[in-house]
């Protein structure tokens, strides 16, 4: 048993839920201080990021599981290798999508009427590389959901601040993934699959990591001033931004090596975030 559940967690890279979480969980604090702190809603809002991108990334295995086991570096996933079967990937994509639209129906009708267009959004990144060379934006796009959505589901008002946040997300997302995907340009050209790296070479895709990256930083600071967040906030910040040169400084166009840990910089980045603003919001 123990053993099976921890295949169904590497299926879905669970550990990679930390990326999204921390962002999810901002939006929503930043929310109570206008509509008030509800444990219950956080609870929930926990269990929609949890179920959300266990779909995705479920579905995401599914839809390339073709491909994974023609890459040397993806072969070893579950399903190119059997451990997984087909049927129990579809069943668990079905249920985790399930979930999702449960617990955001116990957040409101809103956010029910809205998680259908979110499953959709986290969906259409596993097919975009079929389709457009920008496929790491729609990553982004796709991460971007989760602050929105827990601004939303915690009752926010209308404002620019969860959007700031979703551009700053998006494009933190979006730069590290351009790292990433720079590991399989010459698979993605011979599979006719497209990514920024495959259309643009990989020191054009560097560049457009670092300007995306810089835009993060850009966005955390606006968001920020516009919440009246103190000094600690603005450590945090530039803290984020000290990881993120460290992530990039990783990584050049003669040298991948380093990419793998260069991903899991950012690991740290959605943690740290979080821990600054609750601070800030918290001794403000």
């Amino acid at each position: 048993m123990i053993a099976r559940l921890r295949t169904y967690a590497s299926f879905v890279r669970f550990s990679h839920t930390a990326f999204a979480m921390p962002f999810a969980l901002v939006g929503a604090l930043l929310a109570a201080r206008y509509a008030g702190f509800d444990w219950s809603r956080a609870v929930w809002i926990v269990l929609c990021m949890i179920a959300a991108r266990s779909a995705a990334m479920g579905f995401n295995r599914l839809v390339d599981a073709r491909f994974d086991a023609r890459n040397p570096r993806t072969a070893g996933r579950e399903l190119p290798t059997g451990r997984m079967s087909l049927a129990e990937a579809r069943l668990f994509v079905v249920i985790a999508s399930a979930a999702f639209v449960a617990s955001a129906g116990a957040l409101g009708l809103l956010t029910l009427a809205l998680s259908p267009l979110a499953l959709a959004i986290v969906f259409w990144y596993s097919l975009a590389k079929r389709y457009t060379a920008f496929t790491q934006a729609y990553l982004g796009l796709a991460m971007a959901v989760a602050p929105v959505g827990g601004w939303i589901a915690a009752g926010g008002p209308a404002s620019i601040q969860p959007w700031l946040l979703g551009l700053a997300i998006g494009t933190w997302v979006a730069g590290f993934d351009v790292l990433y995907a720079c590991q399989d340009v010459e698979f993605d050209r011979r599979e006719g699959l497209r990514s920024i790296p495959a259309r643009f070479g990989i020191p054009a895709a560097l560049t457009i990591s670092r300007v995306l990256h810089a835009v993060t930083v850009i966005a955390f600071a606006l968001v920020g001033g516009l919440a009246g967040l103190n000094g600690i906030y603005v450590v945090g910040v530039l803290a984020v931004g000290l990881l993120l040169w460290w992530e990039q400084s990783l990584v050049s166009p003669g040298n991948l090596s380093q990419v793998k840990r260069a991903f899991d910089v950012n690991g740290w980045v959605g943690v740290l975030y979080f821990a600054a603003t609750a601070a800030a919001v918290y001794w403000s």
